[in-house]
């Protein structure tokens, strides 16, 4: 990972504020211009064709996310609205090819999203989807939520897309949720997609706490699932937001 104004500098494992040169396989800026932007849309929608292919022919057990019980993929990715480039770092240990060099949860930094990060503090609510027709209604969704859920984690990752796309996404819609970016869509299979949005509940730790929602649920369903997690959460001695 490395920012477009500056070559890359090694990272040092473990240490805070580094990520912006330790993701897997840096990439330099995406074109501009229209051109480019006409692709990425017809490249969103080959994304949902491939997913609802997907929905159809894989076995259920392959198309409902992450199971319950099990811990959440580590990943961090670049957010959408800074300078950082490059892959998702999804690596586990140290000096893992191209998943990244340096462990997914030491990647930290004002301009990355950082799944670890985000379940030390509190229950997470993640959402995957691509910016294609109306998968990314499901972001506003989840800003809406985040005023009456202190202490929960709302964040989404874009799979692939255009940033300046995504950029344009977020102004229109006045979000200020946590975006991620994952350019090579490293998180597809980590996350068993199968669907868009794909949305993921899962306790402080990041063991997920339920089954995720694969497709856009209600405003009401929605409420009530992060109610769930929630009061789940407190049962298993999480405080609750800080005071």
């Amino acid at each position: 990972m490395r920012r477009p104004e500056q070559p890359a500098a090694h990272a040092e494992p473990g240490r805070e504020g580094t990520g912006a040169d330790a993701f897997a396989g840096g990439h330099p800026p995406l074109p501009p211009g229209p051109r480019y932007g006409r692709y990425a849309g017809l490249l969103a929608i080959l994304i949902l064709v491939l997913i609802t292919i997907n929905t159809v022919v894989t076995k259920p057990n392959g198309a409902t996310g992450i199971e319950p019980g099990r811990p959440l993929a580590p990943f961090a990715v670049p957010l959408v609205t800074g300078s950082l480039t490059g892959a998702a770092d999804v690596a586990t240990a140290a000096n893992q090819g191209a998943a990244g060099r340096v462990p997914a949860c030491q990647e930290r930094g004002s301009q990355i999203l950082n799944v670890c990060q985000l379940y030390e503090r509190g229950p997470v609510v993640l959402a995957l989807f691509v910016d294609g027709g109306s998968c990314p209604a499901i972001l506003s969704d989840l800003q809406a939520l985040e005023p009456s859920f202190p202490g929960v984690g709302f964040a989404a990752v874009a799979i692939k897309g255009n940033r300046g796309a995504l950029r344009r996404l977020l102004r229109s819609r006045h979000l200020t949720l946590q975006v991620g970016i994952d350019s090579d869509g490293r998180l597809l299979s980590l996350y068993k997609v199968a669907s868009c949005p794909q949305v993921t509940f899962a306790y402080p730790g990041g063991i997920v706490q339920s089954r995720a929602l694969l497709a856009r649920p209600s405003y009401a369903t929605l409420r009530a699932r992060v109610a769930d997690l929630v009061a789940a959460s407190r049962a298993r001695g999480w405080p609750g937001p800080p005071g």
